[in-house]
């Protein structure tokens, strides 16, 4: 096929789809109307001769055509946006821009309040949508656009991205105040094997650490409560008699608000590294090097540098 066989505005309907999937909602992006986007729609399907998108009761899904167009046709309309803007430049304090980032519910408990706070400083007018980490579509979501920057122990993301370490953490016993192991010089390796547990899955981050270094040393937790996200779990260790190995940052969230307190681990575990992930299509893009260079000023280990960012995977 010949570009000259396609309208380029369809391919821009086309990327809004892939993120809004809904017509209303590509309709009010672009200015358009509803039957103009149906309409372009319909055409972009008859010229690439694929449904490209299915209506669902979770919107417009897209076809694997579709999908596998998604990536390039992105890069495409970046470079050509990039280069009919190369003067342009991201001015913080006037920008009404909004930014989509990906980090799970420890993240946002810990990188919102600060990262608001420096918006209100630097940049009023720029708001952010926060998105859930999810394993199976995160770097879908982030080569298409969907996701501008995801943040936390992503392993998923390790290859094949940008990214910039932030800080390392170690990881906690954490309880309530009145909790017997609270008390006493440390905590000892049989107390805190016998004692009852809540665990967090945290699926799509590195987090089961803790799991694989009890088994090295062949010993397993007594779990009473599992539970997918930590959002709950200040209440839970504030009101009963359970324990919970958490990452250090997230515990120092939750101590004050919840009546609870920290033990050092009786075990060695390997502290978690946590980096800001951002794939190449923005890598050159004012504002995403404006929030980027904002999230390392906030979070970094040096907040008066950046520090390096490395390509994994990238050529």
């Amino acid at each position: 096929m010949q570009l000259s066989q396609i309208d380029l505005n369809l391919l821009l309907v086309f990327q809004h789809l892939l993120r809004e999937k809904r017509v209303s909602g590509v309709a009010r992006s672009l200015g358009m109307s509803q039957p103009a986007v149906s309409s372009a729609l319909k055409r972009l399907r008859l010229t690439l001769n694929d449904e490209l998108f299915l209506r669902t009761q979770q919107g417009m899904q897209a076809t694997p055509f579709a999908l596998q167009l998604a990536e390039p046709v992105a890069q495409a309309l970046d470079a050509l946006h990039l280069a009919l803007n190369v003067r342009s430049s991201f001015e913080p304090a006037s920008s009404t821009r909004s930014f989509s980032l990906a980090m799970t519910d420890v993240g946002e408990m810990y990188f919102l309040p600060v990262l608001m706070n420096l918006l209100d400083q630097h940049a009023p007018g720029v708001t952010l949508h926060v998105a859930p980490v999810t394993p199976d579509s995160l770097k879908d979501d982030m080569a298409s656009g969907r996701i501008d920057l995801a943040l936390g122990l992503l392993p998923q993301l390790q290859a094949g991205f940008f990214q910039q370490a932030l800080f390392s953490q170690e990881y906690v016993c954490l309880m309530r105040q009145a909790h017997p192991l609270a008390q006493g010089a440390r905590l000892g390796l049989a107390e805190f094997a016998a004692a009852a547990h809540v665990r967090v899955l945290a699926a799509g981050t590195g987090h089961g650490r803790v799991d694989e270094a009890l088994e090295r040393q062949g010993l397993q937790r007594r779990i009473r409560l599992t539970v997918p996200h930590y959002v709950a779990l200040g209440d839970v260790l504030g009101h009963s008699d359970l324990i919970a190995t958490v990452p250090e940052r997230f515990a120092q969230r939750v101590t004050r608000p919840f009546g609870l307190t920290t033990r050092a681990l009786p075990l060695a575990v390997q502290s978690s590294a946590i980096h800001q992930f951002w794939h190449g299509r923005s890598h050159r893009d004012p504002g995403h090097q404006w929030l980027r260079a904002l999230v390392a000023q906030g979070f970094g280990a040096d907040s008066d540098s950046p520090g390096p960012w490395e390509a994994r995977g990238l050529r």
